[in-house]
């Protein structure tokens, strides 16, 4: 027996979030941790492209905080604490990787090599996420702290993402630049 993967239930533009409560499909919260569900996709292609197999594993994490962070917009009761540490992880591994690299002196064309490419159309994703969340932050009465973490995790993660696609034109000899 197989189990159907359709319930019609949003049939009238409506999702179910956490807990029961019905939405609209163009909620806020629903444009958020749906853009960053295209961004966790966007990353599945970059593992693709990758061979160094620490660096995929770390992606790999990168992509199950993703997960927790859809949660947490669906209402779900989880724990972005994991996820506000990772933040300070990120920062360590830029640091780590940008000693590699050259100076940036200009802009960045995206492109190169396809893992850089596919990096950056993961920036542009995570940044895209990062608005709709600050846009749900501004519409929301009070400020929630927790939003605030969503916030950084997603601005690092660009910046984090930005760093590697130099990395791997680097690695290719391929830096595109304006």
């Amino acid at each position: 027996m197989f189990m159907k993967i359709y319930t019609r239930t949003g049939d009238g533009g409506t999702t179910g979030m956490f807990g029961g409560e019905r939405v609209l499909k163009d909620s806020l919260a629903v444009e958020s941790y749906g853009s960053i569900d295209e961004l966790t996709s966007v990353l599945g292609v970059l593992l693709t492209l990758m061979s160094d197999k620490k660096e995929a594993l770390y992606i790999t994490d990168i992509q199950k905080d993703l997960y927790v962070l859809m949660g947490f917009l669906a209402h779900s009761p989880v724990s972005l604490a994991s996820c506000k540490r990772h933040v300070v992880d990120m920062e360590k591994k830029i640091d780590v990787i940008s000693e590699k690299l050259p100076p940036l002196h200009s802009f960045i064309i995206p492109g190169g090599s396809p893992a850089s490419a596919w990096a950056h159309l993961a920036r542009t994703v995570c940044r895209r996420a990062e608005r709709m969340v600050v846009h749900l932050l501004n519409q929301e009465d009070k400020k929630n702290s927790d939003l605030l973490i969503v916030i950084q995790y997603l601005n690092r993660l660009s910046d984090l993402l930005f760093t590697y696609a130099r990395f791997f034109n680097t690695q290719n000899e391929s830096p595109l630049k304006i």
